[in-house]
Order: structure tokens, then sequence, then C-alpha cells
């Protein structure tokens, strides 16, 4: 039985989750399907690869992921200036850690990946010749690559295996000798806030230094990191690292009734 996940930016409102999840029973009968998340900010790559990076290892090894946020691909035949074509973006497939991770080669890839590096990486070759193909990606190709991954069909017989991969603009925190300066990557359903800064980054400057975290243009501090949110009592900013290692900072049972 094949394990396949979803993360998209489609929303629930609309026909587009039910009928990739028929497409993918249609050619995988037998197959899993988890949804990730359907409520990805429209075309926010960056937002996915969090959402992903901190999901994907609780699923098994050669679980196959299905990316379906930016997933029109931009064909050579909509680019007039030669020099844009190292930026076009096609189906791809990355193995990396285990798992495959279809997408388009959008700047998600770049963003996911960081400082690591894939262990392959595969471009879709018959998608010029599949003009079917180029609108709801996510039905008409992602599903039957996910298809031929699960029925092991030899890569080489599909996809073409290539090193190069699009960079992405990763906004990382301002270090300075007394400062670190961050942004916002996501606000969770919760509203708590997630940030660019990592616990490492406070620790070089050494542990129980005393600091401030300061929001910019509000007058807000928080001078200590707590380990849960109840560390406050209800309606107290707090500030943790969560889960994946991140800065956060929210309000006990705040805004929606949670931690945000």
């Amino acid at each position: 039985m094949s394990i396949i996940t979803l993360t998209t930016d489609f929303g629930t409102k609309d026909h587009f989750v039910g009928a990739v999840k028929g497409a993918i029973y249609s050619e995988l009968p037998e197959a899993k399907i988890v949804d990730i998340t359907h409520h990805i900010s429209p075309f926010n790559i960056t937002e996915t690869a969090y959402i992903l990076k901190n999901s994907y290892k609780s699923f098994p090894d050669g679980t196959v992921h299905i990316i379906g946020v930016d997933s029109e691909p931009y064909l050579p035949y909509k680019i007039t200036d030669p020099s844009q074509e190292n930026q076009l973006a096609y189906p791809s497939i990355l193995r990396f850690d285990g798992h495959y991770f279809i997408t388009n080669d959008n700047g998600f890839i770049g963003t996911f990946l960081g400082e690591d590096v894939p262990e392959a990486l595969y471009r879709y070759t018959a998608i010029e010749n599949e003009p079917e193909s180029w609108t709801f990606m996510m039905k008409t190709c992602f599903v039957k690559l996910a298809g031929k991954i699960a029925k092991k069909t030899p890569f080489k017989e599909f996809t073409t295996e290539v090193k190069s991969y699009k960079k992405a603009f990763t906004q990382n925190p301002i270090i300075e000798h007394n400062m670190i300066q961050g942004n916002v990557i996501h606000i969770d359903q919760f509203g708590n806030i997630i940030t660019n800064i990592f616990k490492r980054d406070f620790e070089r400057f050494g542990l129980d230094v005393p600091f401030t975290i300061s929001y910019q243009k509000r007058n807000y501090d928080i001078d200590v990191i707590s380990k849960a949110y109840n560390d406050v009592t209800i309606s107290e900013r707090v500030a943790i690292f969560n889960d994946s290692g991140r800065l956060e900072i929210a309000i006990n049972r705040g805004a929606n009734g949670g931690n945000g």
C-alpha cells in the first residue's frame, strides 16, 4: 500500500481536492491518502516548505508527497527571452531522506532543502508532449508521477536525472554582535507567530544571557523563553521554541480561542 500526502493552496470550497483524490484512487486503488493541508496561502512557496519540513518526517520512508502550490509549469513556449530558460519551472521529483516530493521546480525545492542536498532529483521528460497536463497539473500530471513511483517504474523511463534546481530567496535573520532581527514566516491556525529565528541563533550568544524580544512598531517586550504556552497565564504573551526549533510568539489561549 502506497502512502500519498497532499499539500495545496486549493482550500476546500471547490472540487479540486476531491478530483485529485479520485484520480489517485483511479491510478492506485489501494493507496492511503493523507491531507497535510489545503490552506497554504496562494502561491506561497516559503509557507509550503515550512509545512512540509515539519511534517514529512512523521511518515514512513517511501511516502510520496504531492505538492499542489504554484503547480503550473512555465514552459519554453511561454518564454520569449532565451536568457530566462534556466528559470523554467518543470514538474520534478525530489528524493530526500527516503521520501519523494512531486512538485514544480518553482523555488520550493531550494527553499525546502536549505543547506541540505537531494538524494536525487528528476525532471519529468514527457510534459511538453502533453498539453492537457498544462492546467490542473496536480491531477493530470503529478498523480501520474505518483503512480509510477508507487508501481516502481524505473525513473529512466519517464524522467531525466538532473543536478540543478531553482534557488529561492530565503530570508535569514540578521545577526549582529548584540541583536537578532528576524521575520515572520508563518501564522498558524491559532494565530501563533512563527519566525525565521532558530534556537541555535540564540545559543550563539551564550546561555543565560539576558535578552528582550521586541515587536517592531509595538511596545510589547518578552524577556523569557517559556517551555510551554501554559507557563504563562491566559491572555499573557509567551515566547517558546517550537518543535522545529524556531522562535514562536503567542498569546496563551488568545486569538481564535487558541494560543495565538
